[in-house]
């Protein structure tokens, strides 16, 4: 896509900006799962923009879902085309349990308050259904289970179903709206999704939230063969701060303190490459970000970004202690 990928990842930032997101561009570290973090409020996003969905592999779908359970964050992909098709508007898509929405489906819902109503799977478009308004509307009109599933064409099971809050074809939607003289279906609130299954029948929520700790993202601090990467690592991990290691993100750590700590480790000139990223994505994530680097430090900050080499980092003992450097640090 080369430019143009770019400038599309710049509407999608500006398009967050005036719906009132802080965010941060991350799409110019490479390789990295995301393109864009944007937090509102609670809300915190991170965003992949691709022009086909398709390109969305297994791996890189459980990659990016392990990074939202960290933060915690909701993630998202804004697409362009699935295969030789073009996203519908105001349809929900997925890919390994990834929701995938289009440019104008996420534009109407920021900037005109209309969220999707509808969402695909390889079985054809479905409706979330409002199961208690269905129920109250049936029995209002003196329906039974039967006599509505005969209208709708489906079994009397379905029609439970739905009444429990399954999802259901658009067509059958329509005909039991058409029956009913009112709309049934529930609007698809993009931005609490866990998952595309929150979308799906059957309707189930699942907590943003990691139910049991770092440790069902590759918890703890692995070993990668690098004697000083793993070294600084395990040290941040000794310290208490709960380090996850990350891959295809601008950091490499996740730690917290208890606040949320990116931790990126490399040479001064990376350093120098990511420090706007990395003060971006710790701003809009409420955290903080470090830079380790092998080499003598002469400057606490670069923009911002406090700098440490594995000397200094080796003083300290407690997440607090390291916590106090970092902070005095931040100021540019």
């Amino acid at each position: 896509m080369g430019n143009h990928r770019d400038d599309w990842i710049e509407r999608i930032r500006l398009l967050l900006e005036r719906a009132g997101f802080y965010v941060a561009d991350t799409h110019g570290i490479r390789p990295s799962s995301f393109d864009l973090a944007a937090r509102r409020d609670a809300t915190l996003l991170l965003v992949k923009v691709l022009k086909n969905i398709d390109a969305l592999d297994a791996d890189e779908a459980r990659r990016l879902q392990e990074l939202g359970g960290l933060f915690p964050a909701v993630v998202l992909v804004v697409g362009r085309s699935s295969g030789v098709s073009d996203l519908e508007s105001g349809v929900v898509y997925t890919r390994y349990g990834v929701p995938i929405i289009s440019e104008e489906t996420l534009t109407d819902f920021l900037e005109k308050g209309l969220a999707p109503y509808l969402y695909a799977s390889p079985g054809g478009t479905f409706a979330p259904v409002d199961g208690d308004r269905l129920r109250t509307l049936r029995i209002s009109r003196g329906l039974s289970l039967g006599t509505l599933a005969g209208i709708a064409g489906v079994s009397r099971r379905a029609i439970q179903l739905y009444e429990d809050g399954a999802g259901a074809e658009v067509t059958i939607v329509e005909r039991i709206e058409t029956c009913l003289g009112e709309p049934i279906v529930r609007a698809i609130p993009i931005f609490e999704l866990a998952d595309a299954e929150e979308a799906e029948p059957p309707a189930g929520r699942r907590s943003r939230r990691p139910t049991s700790g770092p440790a069902e993202h590759e918890r703890s601090f692995v070993p990668s063969g690098d004697p000083w990467r793993d070294g600084v690592l395990g040290q941040l991990d000794q310290m208490g701060l709960e380090v996850t290691v990350t891959t295809r993100a601008p950091f490499d750590a996740l730690g917290r303190t208890p606040d949320i700590l990116l931790a990126a480790l490399g040479s001064l000139r990376t350093a120098l490459h990511r420090a706007e990223v990395l003060q971006g994505l710790a701003r809009v994530a409420e955290g903080h970000a470090l830079f380790v680097v092998r080499e003598r430090v002469h400057r606490p900050s670069i923009g911002g970004l406090p700098i440490l080499n594995d000397s200094e980092l080796k003083r300290h003992r407690d997440p607090d202690e390291l916590l106090d450097e970092i902070t005095e640090r931040e100021s540019p």
